[in-house]
Parts: structure tokens; sequence; C-alpha cells
């Protein structure tokens, strides 16, 4: 190969290489939501004692746990299924609007964080079908964002971020979480 025929085809290849590692320049825009809601839910954790109020039951444990004590090392490998009510306010006593149904699971043995997958159903007057849920929830932070990865009725096809927040905690007993939920795609 003749060395200017060389140094064009180099030429091109570092051109070729060298825009695959470049970054986009395209923005992504900030989009407002469609429709924003908060609700708030209670979360009351079967302990071998509270079985007339218990919302949620551990129903998988590593080897060295039971079904009634949480594991130790953050409680990793501990699954909990919940039927849990949903209101708009923080008091658990209000009229639930909902129930938040789903599993999370305790992933991680250095760091107290779980995995969600749930889905808000709702049957009242103001609402009606699903929103479904679904991401990590690193639990030491403030805040965390979980996707809305669809819905049903009211809900139908929706898409969006849920921001959670423990707003409440009793020991290994109860806790609150406010979701701020911000719909991207309504119907």
């Amino acid at each position: 190969m003749e060395p200017k025929n060389l140094i064009i085809a180099l030429f091109l290849l570092s051109l070729f290489f060298g825009s695959l590692s470049a970054t986009p320049t395209r923005k992504i825009k900030a989009r407002n939501p469609c429709k924003r809601l908060v609700f708030y839910f209670h979360d009351i954790i079967y302990n071998g004692k509270n079985s007339n109020n218990a919302t949620s039951a551990m129903v998988g444990a590593p080897a060295w746990a039971n079904t009634t004590i949480m594991a130790g090392q953050n409680h990793f490998g501990d699954l909990i299924v919940f039927d849990d009510p949903i209101t708009l306010d923080n008091n658990l006593h209000s009229t639930p609007v909902g129930r938040a149904q789903g599993f999370y699971v305790y992933d991680k043995k250095d760091i107290f964080t779980a995995w969600l997958g749930f889905s808000f159903v709702f049957n009242s007057t103001q609402h009606k079908g699903s929103i479904n849920f679904a991401g990590a929830d690193p639990l030491m932070n403030k805040t965390r964002d979980i996707s809305v990865v669809g819905g049903t009725g009211d809900f139908f096809m929706a898409r969006g971020i849920a921001t959670l927040m423990t707003d409440a905690f009793e020991g290994e007993v109860y806790f609150r979480l406010r979701v701020d939920i911000k719909l991207y795609e309504c119907w």
C-alpha cells in the first residue's frame, strides 16, 4: 500500500473510531409530568405476635433465619410480600384509597437495601385501576426513585418515576412510605 493511501486510511479510521467514543451533543429536555399524585402506604410486618394487624409477611429467608425474625446482616435474603393500605395522608387510620400489593427482597449483605416489585391497586370513586412499580430501593437514602412501569384503568400504560421517602418507622414492625408519583405518559 502506498504511503499516501495508508495515511488516508489511518485518518479515516481515526475519524470513525473517534466518532464512536464521542459523547452525544443533544441535551435531554426536562419534561413536566402530565400527572402528579402523592400517596402513603403503611407496612405492618408480621412478627409472630401481630397476626391481626399485619399487612406483610416474610415468605422466604436464608437458611440461618426463620420467617418471623428478620435476618441479620441488613436482612439479606429476606423476601417479604405485602398487601398494605394506601392513604392520602400519613395517618394509618385514614380511609384507604387502595392497596399496595407486591413484594420486596433485601438484596445486599453490606448495605441496607431492597428490590421492590409492586402495584397500587385502586377501587375508589376517585381512581380505578392500578399503577405498577419496579426498582431498587437503597433504604438509607432520604429519597429514592423507582420506575413506574405501567398501569391499568385510569392509569392505562402509565410511565414515570415514583420518589419514595421513609416517612416513619417503628423498629422492624412498621414503616410508612411517602410515594410522590410523577407520570410522563398519561392516556
